[in-house]
Formats: structure tokens, C-alpha cells, sequence
């Protein structure tokens, strides 16, 4: 992956990942030196070569005066340049080759060495044949032309980084959107997108507006100016955006709220106001900013007065989506999973029009998104979605697609050729809890403790009324947790009544209620269960007006000024006295939880010794298993005591 910033320069905002087609890249680089040297060396070869005589071998000038004086010698040839001899002897085919001093004289050389005159006519043919020095004349001029060549790349070279760093400079302003036309659109579309229907519809009117602006003008509608997507995390707000980016028909312009920002002050409105001139100059278009709460938050804000450069930034934005220009057709799309620190200028009507609502979807539209991301990945017969979408409640769409992936590479792993059931609710276990640790040591006695703490869990998520049906039982650790005990929901619900929380605090009370009545001591293993009591009683006391001592009143106090801390900031709207009164009603709830699942186990101990024998021995029950035993002990739902 290039991790590289974007080309200021890159005005296009073509993909940076498309091979370069202009300078040339370090691999070229080398391969362009390595083809240099070898047409050099060849070019060498060729030179010395002469008059592109061949011989297998080389002799003297001795040898060949013995040869010429003993009248084996059929053939001399020689060079006008003199350098090089082709001496062929008598009854061999292949030839000597001889080389001398190019101003020296072979014939007289010979005499000197003994050869008398006869010796020297009686071979049988000496000739003299005209020397090729074109190998040489491009050999020289190669010598000249390649060095001032590679002076002139390096100065070259060394001007190209100057302009470029100008370019720098001068473009430092600009933005860096990703622009996207009809022919680099992503290929996500509406029907990628699932589990968001009411989403899709609102952004659906946005693309047709954009294609068909008559049909809206026409009854005097006009477009509107900003969309807003707001939700958690992994909900599908980019992946939206992407689909309408490949259902419109218009440039579709893209860039990160931090992208804006930067240490200089006026840098992040210049990108803006170049952001909104390239889309102005080729509207109709759409201009998708994601995680907009990074420059859009709250001006005047945190010590100081704030971020300068940041209120800047905002500033212009407000501009520039509701200024003094009007029709410029240039749709804006945000998203955020934090709109309660917005400015409030950002978001009135005639700025961000819409605010499409993206929430974790319902078991139908987890079904939809499990369909989606299935396509394309052999899955078993026996893989049965609907039982998969129905035990995910709160899963997001980034969650189930994590949830099909961990089951593909589990399938692999396991050298399987399709995924199974079994492998889907491994997965599932692992996105909530973490892979299993089956290597951990845990001696008799401890997991003992952790067999009962699971069974007190279980039993009072059977027994209440309001508490959600057990789904599995573990003592195997996962992740973090020695053992764990998972009830999920039959159906989604949007409500909750105090009874329901009650029941839940009594049910996270059950593991450290089940070691004070068999072992009569507490461990640190309810840590984690008293932290999530606590949280849900003083939510019932704070925000939902639960207590009939403190009444029907919020005194909640999380609203403080973020940039400062939430505990740092945060201002109480009541006296010490509700205050006081607000924790012993948190300390009333937990104590009255605690007694009553411990009464409910006493109860039910036989109940309690069964369930822990059982997960000493299998160390993992699945609800058909826990359902028989508890049928088995008397009745499919054992009396609560008290």
C-alpha cells in the first residue's frame, strides 16, 4: 500500500496507486544503467576486433617465422592499418591470429628473425584487406557523448527537484481531495449497500436530483445543500458515500476532515475554498467529507479560545456551503460518529439539510449484510444466516463482515472447502471475546471457582423473568475473561423498563454470589460483573429517573465541555445533598441485586453443584445441553427463592 500524502499538484486527483507514465521510477533507473553498460561493453568488444577478422587462436611473431621457415604457412592476411594478422596454415581450417605494432613492418620483422626471401614467397597467398573502424568511431564518440549526457541528467535532475519544491510551496493551499468521474466511479453501489434502507432511500433522492433536476424545479423544489450521515462506528457511512459515488453521474470529489488541518493558520480555508472552486467549476457535483467532526466541532471551545487555524477552517466552510453564491448544484455529504460536538452553524437547515440516521441494524438487516458480504465464499449447506443474523444483536455492518471473515480463515486453517456453522459461531465468539487460550494452565481449585461463578451467571440468566435465555456456557478462557457465560437476546428491542435493568444486575451479581455460598471468600474474577452493575444502576438513578427515592428527574451530567475532559469539565446541576442521596440509591440497587441473587442460588444450591459438575467435566454447554439440565433438576425454569 502507498502510504504516501497526496500531490498537491495533482489537480486531476487520479489515483496515485496507477503506474507512472511520466518520470521515470528507481527500478527504470537501474535497469537503464545496467543496458548502458552492457552496449558499452559490446561496443568495446567491436572495437577491438578490428577488421572483424576470426581466429580460435593467437601465435607470435616467433612462431610464425618457424612456420614460415618449415613452409607451413597457406595464407597471410593483413590490415591496412597493420595491427592485426590472419595467418592460416596448410591443411588446417581454422586460422592464427597475430597481433603487432600497428607502425611496424611484418615483412622486414620476419627477416630479422631469420625468414630469407625464398621462405618468404613460398607462402601461398599474403593480402591485405581494408581495416573497418566503425566499431572504433562509435566507441570514441560514445566516450565523448556519455559523460556531457549524464552531466546534463544531473542538472536536469537537480532543477526538476528545485520547481518541484516550488510547486510545493506554491501549491501548499491547495486541496487534496480524490476526485472520482464516470469512468473512475467506484464500483460499490446501491445494492452493495445493506441493512439500510431508509438511508439509501434519502440518498437515492440526492442521485436523482442530480440526473433528473427538472423533475424537482419544476414543483419549485430545490436540491439539497448538505447530507449529513450520523451513526456509530462500522455502521456503513463511508460505504454508503462510495455507493452514491457510484450511482451518480457526477464528479464525486472525497476528502478526511483532518485533511484540512494544518499547523500553519489559513492553510485548511485555502484548501476549502479550492476544494469548493474545483467542484463549483465542475458542477453538478458531489463533495464527500468524511469524519467532518475534526474541523467542524464546536468554535469557542477549550482553553485559550481554542484552535485558531481550526475555527478558520470552519468558518469557511459555513461560507462556502451557505454564502452569498447560490445554484451552484454542489451537494455536500459529511459523516460523523460524533454529532453532539458539532457547531450548531453547521448544523441548521440551509448548511446540512438532512441528517440520515445510520444505527446498528435490526436482525432483518443483519441478515441482508451477512447475504452481502456470503456472495463469492463457498458456504455449507447446513450454514443456516437467519440463525447467524439472530444471534449477532448490536453487531455492525463492519462487525458481521469481520464475523464472515474470521469464519473463512478458520474454514482455511482447518483445510475445510466451505464454511460451516461451527465455524461462524467460532467466529462470532472471537469478535465478541477473543480467540480461545486453551493453552492456559489453571490449576483444580481455580477452575473449580470459575465452573461455579459460570453456573451462578447461568442459572439466574435462566431463572429471572426479564434476563436474556443462556446461549452458551464456558469455563474454557477467552481473551481476557477465565471463563464466560453468553445469553443473547431472542428479539431486538428499542425499550427497557427498570425491572429489566434490575434483573440484569442481579444476573452480572451471580458469579460473585455463587463463590461467597460455596466458598465462602470473593476473588477478583467479579471485577468486570460489579463494574457493569454499577454502571447500569447509577444510569437507572442519573439518566432514565429509575428511583422512586430521587424521582422522576435527570441528573445526569455528562454534557460538560469535552475539550477539557469529561471529568475535568464536568458541572453539577444538583447539591452535594442529591448527591449524596444519588450514591446510596446506586449503593441501595447493587445491595438489594446482590441479596437477591444470592438468595435465588441458596435456593437453587443443588441446582448450583449440578451445573458446576457438569462444566468441570464438559468445561463447554450450548443451550440445548443447559436447557436439559435444568429440565432434568425438576422443572425447565427452577423457582427463584424469596
Amino acid at each position: 500500500m502507498n502510504n504516501r500524502p497526496p500531490d498537491p499538484s495533482n489537480r486531476d486527483g487520479k489515483d496515485p496507486k496507477t503506474p507512472p507514465t511520466g518520470p521515470m521510477n528507481n527500478a527504470q533507473r537501474v535497469w537503464l544503467v545496467i543496458g548502458a553498460v552492457v552496449v558499452l561493453a559490446i561496443l568495446f568488444t567491436l572495437a577491438n576486433r578490428g577488421a572483424g577478422l576470426s581466429a580460435t587462436e593467437t601465435l607470435t611473431l616467433n612462431e610464425l617465422a618457424t612456420y614460415i621457415k618449415r613452409g607451413e604457412v597457406s595464407r597471410i592476411i593483413t590490415t591496412t592499418n597493420g595491427d592485426e594478422v590472419l595467418v592460416q596454415l596448410q591443411g588446417r581450417n581454422t586460422a592464427l591470429q597475430l597481433r603487432k605494432e600497428m607502425m611496424t613492418n611484418l615483412r622486414e620483422e620476419l627477416f630479422a628473425l631469420g625468414v630469407t626471401e625464398a621462405e618468404w614467397q613460398s607462402v601461398g597467398s599474403i593480402s591485405t584487406v581494408q581495416s573497418d573502424n566503425t566499431s572504433n568511431l562509435i566507441f570514441n564518440l560514445m566516450l565523448a557523448i556519455i559523460p556531457t549526457l549524464l552531466i546534463v541528467w544531473f542538472l536536469w535532475r537537480m532543477m526538476r527537484n528545485v520547481r518541484a519544491n516550488q510547486d510545493q510551496a506554491m501549491g501548499f493551499g491547495r486541496s487534496r481531495a480524490r476526485v472520482s468521474r464516470d469512468a473512475e466511479r467506484p464500483q460499490v453501489t446501491f445494492a452493495d449497500v445493506a441493512g439500510a434502507d431508509e438511508a439509501k432511500e434519502e440518498l437515492k433522492e440526492v442521485v436523482e436530483f442530480l440526473k433528473e433536476p427538472d423533475k424537482f424545479i419544476r414543483l419549485g423544489a430545490r436540491v439539497p445543500k448538505g447530507v449529513l450521515m450520523v451513526g456509530p462506528p462500522g455502521t456503513g457511512k463511508t460505504l454508503m458515500a462510495r455507493a452514491v459515488a457510484g450511482e451518480a453521474g457526477v464528479p464525486f470529489f472525497s476528502i478526511s476532515g483532518s485533511e484540512f488541518v494544518e499547523m500553519f493558520v489559513g492553510v485548511g480555508a485555502s484548501r476549502v475554498r479550492d476544494l469548493f472552486d474545483r467542484a463549483k467549476a465542475e458542477s453538478p457535483a458531489i463533495v464527500f467529507v468524511d469524519e467532518i467532526d475534526a474541523v467542524g466541532r464546536q468554535r469557542g471551545a477549550g482553553l485559550g479560545g481554542g484552535h485558531d487555524e481550526r475555527e478558520q477552517t470552519l468558518n469557511q466552510i459555513l461560507v462556502e456551503m451557505d454564502g452569498f453564491e447560490t445554484g451552484t448544484n454542489v451537494i455536500v455529504l459529511a459523516s460523523t460518529n460524533r454529532p453532539d460536538i458539532l457547531d450548531p452553524a453547521l448544523l441548521r437547515p440551509g448548511r446540512f439539510d438532512r441528517k440520515v440516521t445510520m444505527d446498528n441494524p435490526d436482525v432483518k438487516g443483519r441478515l441482508e449484510i451477512l447475504r452481502v458480504h456470503a456472495k463469492g465464499k463457498p458456504m455449507a449447506q447446513s450454514v443456516d444466516l437467519e440463525s447467524v443474523a439472530k444471534i449477532t444483536p448490536g453487531f455492525s455492518g463492519a462487525d458481521l463482515e469481520n464475523l464472515v471473515n474470521e469464519a473463512a480463515i478458520l474454514a482455511a486453517r482447518r483445510n475445510l472447502r466451505n464454511i460451516g456453522m461451527s465455524e461462524l459461531q467460532e467466529a462470532m465468539e472471537r469478535v465478541i471475546m477473543g480467540p480461545e487460550r486453551k493453552t492456559r494452565v489453571i490449576n483444580q481449585a481455580e477452575k473449580r471457582k470459575i465452573a461455579y461463578h459460570e453456573a451462578g451467571h447461568a442459572i439466574l440468566q435462566h431463572v429471572l423473568e426479564y434476563a436474556d435465555p443462556v446461549h452458551k456456557i464456558t469455563i474454557v478462557p477467552r481473551g481476557r475473561a477465565g471463563g464466560y457465560v453468553m445469553s443473547l437476546p431472542d428479539t431486538d428491542t428499542m425499550l427497557k423498563s427498570r425491572e429489566e435493568f434490575e434483573d440484569d444486575i442481579v444476573a452480572a451479581m451471580g458469579g460473585r454470589a455463587a463463590e461467597e455460598i460455596v466458598f465462602n471468600q470473593l476473588t477478583t474474577g467479579a471485577s468486570n460483573d460489579l463494574q457493569q452493575a454499577t454502571r447500569i444502576a447509577r444510569a437507572m438513578v442519573t439518566k432514565f429517573g429509575m428511583s422512586d427515592l430521587l424521582g422522576p428527574r435527570s441528573y445526569d451530567s455528562s454534557s460538560g465541555n469535552i475539550f477539557l475532559g469529561r471529568d475535568f469539565s464536568e458541572v453539577r446541576e444538583y447539591s452535594e445533598h442529591y448527591a449524596q442521596e444519588i450514591d446510596d440509591e446506586v449503593k441501595r440497587i447493587l445491595q438489594s441485586c446482590y441479596d437477591r441473587a444470592k438468595g435465588i442460588l441458596t435456593g437453587n444450591r443443588h441446582v448450583l453443584e449440578r451445573l458446576a459438575d457438569t462444566l468441570m467435566e464438559r468445561e463447554t454447554i450450548n443451550r440445548p445441553e443447559f436447557e436439559e439440565i435444568m429440565a432434568a433438576l425438576g422443572s425447565s425454569k427452577p423457582q427463584a427463592a424469596g
